[in-house]
């Protein structure tokens, strides 16, 4: 049997009696868009994020983006500095607003954005710094708050693949203007389906984000107060990811379970030339969405291991500034050094809470053995 990167079929076989209810719930409830489900758990996502926190939920993460930003004033002739070692709709977010996303390099240490190239990034249309919280780790944020504050810039944080990470004690989402987050099945948090949500301390990014999400309507039926969309959170997807919420902390202790595993069964292939694990920065706690390795002959690697029925990916072997659909940008091959030689490197091995530990030994054991071989 083939080993995937992913696999909700554990959790599901696990879960599936308080997944059922759920959908049985919404089912038997007489409302179906925007009710008690949607509601609750907009009230308790927040309250998960600590006081003062309000919640909006949408269709996918990648509206939780484009909404996000339109909620913080960015629009066509705006500039929003990100990276480009991410998920391409955090790129799709921007450019759909008709702003244009001005990329910097990463860290090679930790893959995250490099905190010292992001005030020479910044001109006077700038709008919004992006910081993306990669595989489960956040960004530098005390330096990005502070340039952010002297360019009187706004602070979105892209939470996609942090749900439940911690930086200095802080949950992610809870250290920007505004934060997006995907529910998209292999999430931390993920639900059955498409989901994402909007996280904001500011009443009127709320508000905005309420409207933008409901065709640009306030309260009363058919009124448009400003050109919106229609990305509700479904409740059947919202009445699940209720359930879900009070299982995320030990989701992410179950990933740290399997990290610890992949750490002591691979610690001796590390090394100058050799393998290369994930890293915690001081104050962060990780939540490890994938768990991403590096090595010099990764192509070779992953093509060997094909032959112990191991399939695994790569995030991502394609930087944004790269893919076609983004060459309007202009970036020329080279210009960001570090995320390119990443791409070259990084593959992903098994990660999700309920992997089995026989399942996971069993890729210990083939990739010492392809990699020892090289």
């Amino acid at each position: 049997m083939t080993t995937y990167v992913w696999d909700y079929l554990p959790e599901y076989e696990k879960e599936k009696d308080d997944i059922l209810d759920a959908v049985g719930k919404v089912f038997a409830s007489g409302r179906l868009v925007l009710g008690d489900s949607v509601k609750g758990f907009e009230e308790e996502f927040a309250a998960y994020h600590g006081t003062g926190r309000r919640c909006t939920g949408v269709d996918n993460g990648t509206n939780a983006l484009k909404l996000a930003l339109e909620a913080l004033g960015v629009g066509p002739g705006d500039e929003v500095v990100t990276v480009s070692n991410t998920a391409a709709p955090t790129v799709v977010a921007i450019v759909s607003t008709g702003a244009t996303p001005v990329f910097v390099d990463v860290r090679e240490e930790d893959f995250l954005i490099d905190t010292d190239q992001v005030e020479a990034a910044i001109t006077d249309r700038t709008k919004v710094l992006l910081p993306v919280h990669l595989y489960g780790q956040c960004a530098d944020m005390e330096p990005l708050r502070a340039i952010a504050e002297r360019h009187g810039l706004k602070l979105l944080e892209d939470c996609a693949q942090a749900h439940g990470a911690r930086h200095h004690g802080r949950p992610a989402g809870t250290m920007g203007d505004a934060a997006a987050f995907s529910f998209y099945p292999t999430k931390v948090l993920g639900a059955y389906g498409d989901g994402g949500a909007v996280l904001t301390a500011d009443e009127d990014t709320d508000r905005a984000m309420r409207q933008l999400r409901y065709y640009g309507m306030d309260q009363v039926y058919y009124v448009v107060r400003t050109p919106g969309h229609n990305s509700r959170l479904d409740e059947v997807q919202a009445e699940i990811l209720r359930r879900k919420l009070t299982r995320l902390d030990a989701y992410v202790a179950g990933r740290n379970a399997v990290a610890r595993r992949y750490e002591e069964g691979l610690a001796d292939l590390t090394g100058p030339g050799g393998l290369r694990l994930p890293t915690t920065n001081p104050g962060n706690t990780h939540v490890y969405y994938v768990y991403v390795v590096r090595h010099p002959e990764r192509d070779r690697i992953i093509e060997a291991l094909k032959a112990h029925d191991i399939a695994l990916n790569i995030s991502y072997p394609w930087p944004c500034h790269t893919m076609t659909g983004f060459a309007h940008l202009g970036y020329a091959a080279g210009s960001l050094p570090v995320t390119e030689k990443l791409a070259g490197e990084i593959f992903s091995l098994p990660m999700y809470p309920s992997l089995p530990e026989a399942v996971q030994d069993r890729v210990i054991t083939a990739l010492r053995e392809v990699v020892t071989a090289l």
